[in-house]
Order: structure tokens, then C-alpha cells, then sequence
């Protein structure tokens, strides 16, 4: 999913109580709905994060990075996992 795709579903998770109860009760249904290119077979989980209490996800380890890739890496931060918003 790309940036523009996930600021959409969020702005309307914020905007629509109902949208965001279904994103949370079927996540892959409801991206597909959307027009998100969900896989078949993939499962997909969705966590509220509150002013307690945050989810912090590790992306899944890449068999091999790209030189531009690893160029990115050695600076400590891997810029292609981001997902800020604001």
C-alpha cells in the first residue's frame, strides 16, 4: 500500500466510526473494497494505537537489499518502512 492509499484509509477511519469498526473487524475485505490490492490468503491485522499504549511493528526481514536499499540502511534508518502521516 502506498503513502497516499494509507493517509486515505486513516483520514477515514478518523471520519467514519463505522468504516474503521469494519477495517477493524475485517481488514483485508474492507482494504479490497477500497481498491486496495490485498493478496489472497494474506491476513491482515489492525490495532487502534491510544494516548497508553502503541503498536510497534517489525516489517518482515527482506531476503536482499538493493544497493539504494542498503545505501539507506547504513545511515541507522530504513526510510521505505515509514509510514508518518502529519
Amino acid at each position: 500500500m502506498n503513502k497516499e492509499a494509507y493517509k486515505s484509509i486513516i483520514t477515514k477511519c478518523w471520519a467514519d466510526p463505522e468504516f474503521k469498526r469494519r477495517l477493524i473487524a475485517d481488514a483485508a475485505g474492507t482494504l479490497r473494497a477500497e481498491g486496495i490490492a490485498v493478496p489472497e490468503g494474506t491476513q491482515v491485522n489492525v490495532v487502534e494505537n491510544t494516548a497508553r499504549e502503541f503498536t510497534f511493528v517489525i516489517p518482515s526481514e527482506p531476503s536482499e537489499l538493493s544497493d539504494a536499499a542498503l545505501d539507506r540502511v547504513s545511515g541507522g534508518i530504513y526510510r521505505d518502512i515509514s509510514y508518518t502521516i502529519m
